[in-house]
């Protein structure tokens, strides 16, 4: 959602009316924090992906160290 918001913000940055950054001594504020929230999300994205590839191994190695521990001798 973060990078979402972040990717429409600097679109809009990129895309709108270049006379209302004249307030902000035309500095594009929008596509500035736009990149900032797309910078963000994005690592967010990427570090919870990286948690859910680690847990579902971890899972499939404990099945398989239960598998190995039941099998008849």
């Amino acid at each position: 959602m973060l990078a979402a918001i972040g990717v429409l913000l600097a679109g809009y940055g990129m895309l709108g009316d270049r006379s209302i950054y004249a307030r902000s001594l035309g500095i594009n504020v929008n596509l500035i924090w736009g990149c900032v929230l797309a910078a963000a999300g994005g690592l967010l994205l990427a570090f919870g992906t990286r948690q859910r590839r680690r847990r579902s191994e971890t899972v499939e190695g404990n099945r398989a160290e239960a598998r190995v521990g039941t099998e008849p001798r």
